[in-house]
């Protein structure tokens, strides 16, 4: 097991291991709507079971808008285990009743859903699924001292609570570990960096890479910012790229950015190295995107499709057959591992579904610092600060799939 507090040691001495880094209807009440009457609608005809009889677990993240490829997987994935659980007999012998709501990637309405939510008569959150929504969701849900599990929030912010645990790496964590890959590799020495400096996403993992950029002596020739209104023309970003001699590109941003600036790119005859982070897994999906261009792109994340881990395997088996042979990325794998992760801290505690939202939150606290998980993104444990402790990993896009490095 390494510890991202542990990481630098463990680059320096050679050991890292690498591999790279957000639907279907439910009978459990699984709904994008959001307010809260159509909910509990859902709910109704689904037949729900009675509360205090069952685990009502809420999921919140983009199903439209430019994130959507993120939360329709976060929202797939802990549909493929609260179905597999629930045939299995249930946590503790409960079966899960579970409803997802679309947030837009927008704090406000992300805070909408969590209100749909709770009247719906959620008892702990799966989400959400991007980091500034995740941000305003927390702060209501430790007001209602309500446990939250964040798959891919990795704002420090997004689980600023001791209600608040996550799955995935922080920003910071992420920028640190590309600035050691890229280094401990010998990938290149001049950087130039194009990131959203309106978004904590991007700015986080920026300000983190260029710290450590420095201890591994890379050089960041230039580090250009765009904003959320400026997300369309990277021209003249890529262009002070090309002069400042940049070998490689970091592009700590989402997917639906990478795209355009992969393109304009190539319309310039640039051809640079590309590496990303956990924004980037989502790129090969971008509707009329030549995944060609992606071709060597490199970035952090758990989990590849092709991999050849047994647990991999047969969840990427199991994504498929339910989703329409639709193939599974990371925030598919890292949300359907919440699930398990939040059954088993559920069955550490002892926990009943009859329990107030709160003391379910105080045991879960405990329980899940307590729990050594094995899922598909790889073995975690937890800190007290709800921080995972987890091994990196790597991938590398070729022939249009991920290739675990």
């Amino acid at each position: 097991m390494k510890n991202w507090k542990r990481f630098t040691a463990i680059v320096a001495a050679g050991a890292m291991a690498l591999t790279m880094a957000a639907c279907g209807g439910s009978s459990s009440g699984n709904t994008d709507n959001t307010d809260a009457s159509s909910a509990a609608q859902a709910s109704s005809a689904g037949e729900a079971a009675a509360p205090g009889q069952a685990w009502y677990i809420g999921g919140i993240g983009p199903t439209t808008g430019g994130a959507a490829s993120y939360g329709l997987a976060v929202k797939n994935g802990i549909q493929l285990a609260v179905d597999e659980i629930n045939a299995a007999g249930g946590i503790n012998g409960y079966p899960i009743e579970y409803a997802f709501q679309d947030d837009e990637h927008n704090a406000e309405k992300s805070v909408n859903a969590y209100n749909a939510l709770k009247d719906w008569g959620m008892q702990l959150l799966i989400g959400t699924v991007t980091s500034t929504p995740c941000v305003a969701v927390e702060a209501e849900a430790e007001a209602d001292n309500m446990f939250l599990l964040t798959p891919s929030g990795t704002s420090v912010d997004a689980i600023s609570g001791a209600n608040a645990f996550r799955l995935c790496f922080s920003d910071p964590n992420q920028g640190v570990g590309a600035a050691q890959y890229i280094g401990e590799h010998n990938l290149a020495k001049k950087i130039a960096v194009i990131y959203d400096s309106s978004d904590v996403y991007s700015s986080g993992i920026y300000e983190k890479f260029a710290e450590t950029a420095k201890e591994e002596n890379l050089e960041i020739v230039c580090a250009e910012a765009f904003t959320a209104q400026s997300n369309k023309d990277f021209t003249t970003q890529v262009q002070k790229a090309a002069d400042a001699g940049a070998e490689l590109v970091f592009l700590p941003i989402y997917y639906t950015e990478a795209s355009l600036i992969l393109q304009q790119c190539a319309a310039m005859d640039y051809a640079p190295l590309f590496f990303g982070c956990d924004g980037l897994d989502g790129l090969l999906g971008v509707e009329n995107f030549d995944t060609s261009l992606a071709e060597g792109v490199m970035l952090l994340t758990p989990y590849a499709a092709n991999s050849d881990d047994p647990l991999s395997v047969a969840f990427t088996d199991a994504y498929k057959a339910a989703f329409n042979n639709e193939t599974p990325i990371q925030f598919a794998a890292d949300a359907y591992d919440c699930v398990y992760a939040v059954k088993q801290a559920i069955e550490k505690a002892g926990a009943t579904p009859d329990m107030s939202v709160s003391d379910l939150c105080e045991a879960l606290k405990t329980a899940m610092t307590e729990i050594t998980f094995a899922g598909v993104t790889g073995e975690i444990t937890w800190e007290a600060d709800g921080e995972p402790n987890k091994t990196p990993k790597a991938v590398i896009i070729e022939n249009g799939s991920y290739k675990m490095l």
